[in-house]
């Protein structure tokens, strides 16, 4: 398997990197993508890439919560970090007008600059999008020459990813489809996208599956996820399609290696 999305440098995971990368290939998780969210955390996703070629991959970005720290340079130094062949995604960029941690007109202004960046390197983007649909919709639609993508986390509804969908994008799902008090609606998109359409992510330290067993729990005392638990993810898809947990496995990691190049 491969986990197309974690936050390796949160402070939830300081000093833990072999014990986290480990207990990942112990559970099948054989390669993971680190993601950039600023252009701080994705200096520190490419120098952890470094220290395990072959597992670990990065994308460098500026999610919208930080698209208020972008300035005359960031955009520069993310191009250089994509240059690189451990950066293989531009992203986490996009909307969230959920929470508003940065102004909208900023977050869209850097949601803009990085589409531009990913027309020029011709890498995939990986794209966040919370309570924005129409705008984000709208932006994208802006630019002619994007490459492939992937909705990472997504809980949208099924209208949405059908434009998705549309679009050609991929789809990414964590563990909010075991989620069935606050997401079940969930069970119905997850039933209508294609396999050949679908990544798999952990987005850890968060959305952690609730399918997970208590005794997986046992080395930390808060629920706090990691890559060893994607193979929680893959069960709940394959629960809800009716198909074998191996093609779940199997079709998302054929996925995850054509969009990356992995």
């Amino acid at each position: 398997m491969i986990d197309i999305g974690i936050n390796l440098t949160n402070k939830q995971f300081a000093g833990e990197c072999d014990e986290i990368i480990n207990r990942a290939i112990n559970a099948g998780v054989e390669q993971i993508l680190l993601t950039g969210t600023s252009v701080r955390s994705s200096k520190e996703a490419l120098a952890l890439a470094k220290e395990y070629p072959d597992t670990l991959f990065a994308t460098a970005g500026i999610h919208p919560h930080d698209a208020k720290s972008m300035n005359n340079e960031s955009i520069n130094i993310l191009k250089a970090l994509l240059s690189e062949k451990q950066v293989i995604a531009v992203g986490e960029c996009g909307l969230d007008f959920d929470r508003d941690f940065s102004p909208r007109p900023v977050q869209e202004a850097c949601f803009h600059a990085q589409l531009t960046l990913s027309e020029e390197v011709s890498k995939p983007l990986f794209l966040h999008e919370r309570a924005a649909f129409e705008h984000f919709i709208a932006i994208l639609a802006e630019h002619k020459q994007l490459p492939q993508a992937v909705v990472h986390c997504f809980t949208g509804s099924l209208k949405e990813v059908k434009t998705y969908l549309d679009k050609g994008y991929y789809i990414g799902f964590t563990g909010a489809v075991s989620d069935s008090r606050r997401f079940a609606h969930l069970e119905e998109v997850v039933r209508y996208v294609p396999l050949d359409s679908m990544l798999i992510e952990t987005d850890a330290p968060f959305m952690m599956p609730k399918n997970t067993p208590n005794r997986q729990l046992s080395y930390k005392q808060q629920r706090r996820n990691e890559p060893a638990f994607l193979p929680y993810v893959a069960q709940s898809i394959a629960q809800f399609k009716g198909i074998p947990l191996k093609a779940v496995t199997e079709s998302t990691t054929q996925n995850a290696q054509e969009l990356f190049k992995l």
